[in-house]
């Protein structure tokens, strides 16, 4: 089935840019003209109809097709085997409790941050150690900045119409990372989320900016996670006190002394569920005295669970660095992880 969206004559890669940031649908970075070869190359390696639904916005019942997904792809410089992850981060972001309107809507500025696992990474040649969560190559790169192009020009969340955001951070450009499975021993995190190593995956949380934290004075487990749970606190008192899905990214060197000392996703997850906790009163301390209310002693936690952690194991080869990726609204949106290229409602093959 041939392209049917509107099809414009330009006559030069300058031409194009100017009349597509005129009309608001880029993220104001220069884009790859997405012409009908091109859209088409992207369907045909995924095996997809153009008119093929990849589902409804539930709130403002905007359909979802496969030919729509494929134009942002190219746009974002995607080459058609990306494709299939888009398509696949699509399905996990229209799944109910994602919560998608309100994550692209909210004034809180959250943007979707997404994790690959499984043989794609090596497949599309991503990257999981420099620069992890900036621009460590061009897989991560496009595909994150593919579904903000996607999020623009098919649902209208552009800033001041559809999205409200504050502040907003880079990460509502593009927030994509592959984690690092051979470098630990941890296992990965679609595994934790109960899918086999040999499936490629991709999960996606709405997510604030990452903020990160450093330890390089100690060995010990214990401490070096403390320091998370010190980051994971600061979040209850400053921004929300709901809690819900967090995601650590934990490099190389932190990593080496978790393992060295026989830690497993499970006892990482139990500790930080144990100690990225705060009590009510510690509200007055950052301004927030007038919400105390006489309920001093009420104790809120950062995690709703210890399986809503999300451990991402990612980053250059040494420094005493992590990150904490808080969530935009506590269990209201949760993280999702999907099959790529494979049915969504599926159960995992484990």
């Amino acid at each position: 089935m041939s392209i049917v969206s509107n099809k414009i004559a330009l006559e030069s890669f300058e031409e194009v840019q100017e009349y597509y940031h005129s009309r608001g649908w880029t993220d104001g970075f220069p884009i790859v003209p997405p012409t009908s070869e091109a859209v088409q190359a992207c369907l045909d390696w995924a095996y997809m109809r153009n008119d093929e639904l990849i589902g409804i916005e539930p709130v403002r019942e905007r359909p979802i097709t496969a030919e729509k997904l494929a134009i942002s792809a190219v746009m974002a410089g995607c080459l058609p085997i990306h494709f299939p992850v888009i398509v696949s981060a699509w399905s996990a972001m229209l799944k109910e409790e994602f919560l998608l309107h309100g994550a692209t809507a909210s004034t809180g500025g959250c943007a979707v941050f997404m994790v690959l696992n499984g043989p794609i990474r090596k497949i599309l040649g991503c990257e999981n150690q420099f620069n992890a969560l900036g621009s460590s190559d061009r897989a991560t790169s496009v595909i994150g900045r593919a579904i903000r192009l996607g999020l623009i020009n098919i649902l209208n969340v552009s800033p001041g119409t559809i999205d409200r955001s504050t502040l907003g951070h880079p990460g509502k450009i593009s927030y994509c990372v592959a984690e690092d499975e051979e470098g630990t021993n941890l296992g990965s995190l679609a595994e934790f989320r109960g899918f086999a190593s040999e499936i490629s995956t991709v999960t996606v949380f709405a997510a604030s900016s990452p903020r990160q934290i450093m330890n390089e004075w100690t060995e010990d487990p214990k401490e070096i996670l403390d320091t998370y749970a010190s980051e994971m606190k600061s979040n209850l008192r400053n921004y929300s006190i709901w809690s819900g899905n967090y995601a650590i990214v934990i490099p190389k060197q932190h990593r080496d002394h978790l393992e060295k000392a026989g830690w497993t996703r499970d006892q990482i997850s139990q500790y930080l569920f144990d100690k990225a906790k705060i009590k009510r009163s510690e509200w007055a301390e950052v301004g927030k005295g007038s919400v105390v209310r006489g309920k001093g002693e009420k104790e809120y936690s950062a995690l709703h669970s210890p399986e809503h952690l999300l451990i991402v194991a990612a980053g250059g080869p040494a420094g005493g660095f992590g990150a904490i990726i808080p969530p935009w609204l506590g269990t209201k949106s949760q993280a999702v992880t999907v099959a790529i290229g494979a049915c969504v409602d599926c159960e995992p093959e484990l």
